[in-house]
C-alpha cells in the first residue's frame, strides 16, 4: 500500500510538508502575464499579444492559445496596449473576463463572460481570491482603471499594479493585502511611473520579497531596459523576467 507523504510524515513523527505557496509567473511582455497558482488556477492579466513587440511569438496565435482556456482573464483597463486582444480571446476561449462593467461592455465582451468587479470588491477563482484595487490612471470611454491583488489560501499575495502613478491609498493596499510579489509598472514616459518613482512607491508603501518590473522597453517614450536597470538593478528583490520564460516566485 502506498502512503501519502503527509501520512508517512505523521507516522514518523515529522511535520507534514507544507503546501507550495509559489506562483508560477510568465511575463508576456509589456503588462501581460500568465499567473498559475499552486492549485493550477491559470489567469491571464492584460494579455495584449498580437501587436506587442515583446510578446513571444508562440503567444501571438490567439486561436491556439484559446484551446487551453484560462480560468479567467483579468483586465486592468481599456487602453489598447492592455485590452486590444481581450475580446478575441474571450470569444475564442469562452473564459470569463474580470474588469469593471463599463470597460467590459465597451469592449463588447459577451455578456455571459462579463465577470464585473469594482474597487474594493473581490472574487474567488479556483484557489485564488482576486481583489480589485485602485490605480491612478485613465480609462476610455468611462469606467476606471484597476490593479489586482491575487491572494492564495495561505495568505501569500501578488499585486499587479496596472498602469498607475504612486498614490496614498497604496498604504491601504499594503495594510489590507500585504503583497509579497509586486508586478510593478516602471515605464514612465508620458504614461505613468518612471523607474525612480516606482522605486519610491515600493520604499514608501510596500514590503515585498519579490519585485518584477514591467511596462517598460516596449515602445517610445517608455523607459528602456538599461534605464530601468540603472535605477532598480541594485535591489536584490528585483527579478528581471524574460518574456515567455516561466519563473516560480
Amino acid at each position: 500500500m502506498l502512503l501519502s507523504l503527509s501520512l508517512l510524515a505523521a507516522l514518523l513523527g515529522a511535520a507534514p510538508t507544507p503546501p507550495s505557496q509559489e506562483f508560477r509567473v510568465t511575463w508576456l511582455g509589456h503588462a501581460g502575464f500568465e499567473v498559475v497558482s499552486p492549485g493550477g488556477t491559470r489567469l491571464l492579466i492584460d494579455p495584449w499579444l498580437k501587436e506587442n513587440p515583446r510578446a513571444p511569438e508562440a503567444w501571438k496565435d490567439l486561436a491556439r492559445l484559446a484551446r487551453t482556456p484560462p480560468a479567467a482573464i483579468l483586465l486592468t483597463h481599456s487602453h489598447g496596449d492592455h485590452a486590444q486582444d481581450v475580446h478575441t480571446l474571450a470569444r475564442l476561449s469562452g473564459a470569463p473576463v474580470v474588469g469593471t462593467g463599463e470597460t467590459l461592455r465597451w469592449l463588447k465582451v459577451p455578456e455571459a463572460q462579463q465577470h464585473t468587479v469594482n474597487v474594493g470588491g473581490s472574487t474567488r477563482i479556483g484557489d485564488v481570491t482576486v481583489h480589485a484595487v485602485p490605480a491612478m490612471h485613465s480609462c476610455e470611454p468611462d469606467g476606471r482603471p484597476l490593479g489586482y491583488v491575487l491572494v492564495l489560501p495561505g495568505g501569500r499575495s501578488l499585486y499587479h499594479t496596472g498602469d498607475t502613478w504612486l498614490f496614498g491609498d497604496m498604504a491601504l493596499v499594503q495594510e489590507l493585502l500585504h503583497p509579497d510579489i509586486i508586478l510593478l509598472n516602471v515605464g514612465g514616459g508620458r504614461y505613468g511611473m518612471d523607474p525612480r518613482t516606482a522605486a519610491l512607491a515600493v520604499r514608501k508603501y510596500f514590503r515585498p520579497s519579490v519585485i518584477v518590473p514591467m511596462h517598460f522597453g516596449t515602445f517610445e517614450p517608455l523607459a528602456t531596459e538599461p534605464q530601468a536597470r540603472e535605477v532598480l538593478g541594485s535591489d536584490p528583490r528585483v527579478h528581471w523576467l524574460t518574456p515567455g520564460i516561466a519563473a516560480s516566485l
